[in-house]
């Protein structure tokens, strides 16, 4: 597996993965309702663009090039989406997402970083160290969708300092 900067061109298959994993992995959290408007997501083309014009993307690619997860980071502390293919679950991909992306978070200076998280992503933020600030209910096309805004400090590194 190789982790690289997300293209432009890699934004079809990234929402069929979004799509794909919403509908197959959250489940157990989220009835069909619910599924379907979150998934419904992928039509909003110039949010995708923008996602991929703006934030720092990341993308997990198998050896045989195929796109397994990625996720965003926007404005340097937030992320905005991480996703792992339904079929790659429980792999350690969002753990290395994860990585990379604090990493650029803490390049950029940042001390804290936060998410809007789904009830299925949750206990990952958790065991990663993120702690939950609030319950939401979020409200997409008249369909009502929990989640969690979840924070976790972060150390930026100290480039320069020394002792006095």
């Amino acid at each position: 597996m190789i982790i690289r900067k997300g293209l432009s061109t890699d934004l079809t298959e990234l929402q069929k993965l979004f799509s794909d994993t919403i509908k197959a992995v959250c489940q157990k959290d989220y009835n069909h309702e619910q599924l379907e408007v979150w998934a419904s997501g992928i039509e909003n083309r110039q949010r995708w663009q923008t996602v991929m014009a703006k934030q720092h993307v990341i993308v997990a690619q198998d050896n045989n090039g195929k796109i397994i997860g990625f996720c965003s980071l926007d404005n340097g502390n937030y992320i905005d989406l991480m996703f792992v293919h339904k079929d790659c679950q429980r792999q350690g991909i969002a753990y290395k997402l994860y990585a990379e992306i604090e990493k650029e978070a803490k390049r950029q200076r940042q001390t804290e970083l936060s998410s809007n998280v789904s009830k299925t992503a949750r206990p990952f933020f958790e065991r990663i160290g993120f702690s939950v600030k609030k319950e939401q209910s979020v409200n997409v096309k008249s369909i009502t969708l929990t989640n969690y805004k979840m924070t976790k400090t972060i150390e930026a590194p100290t480039f320069g300092s020394h002792p006095e």
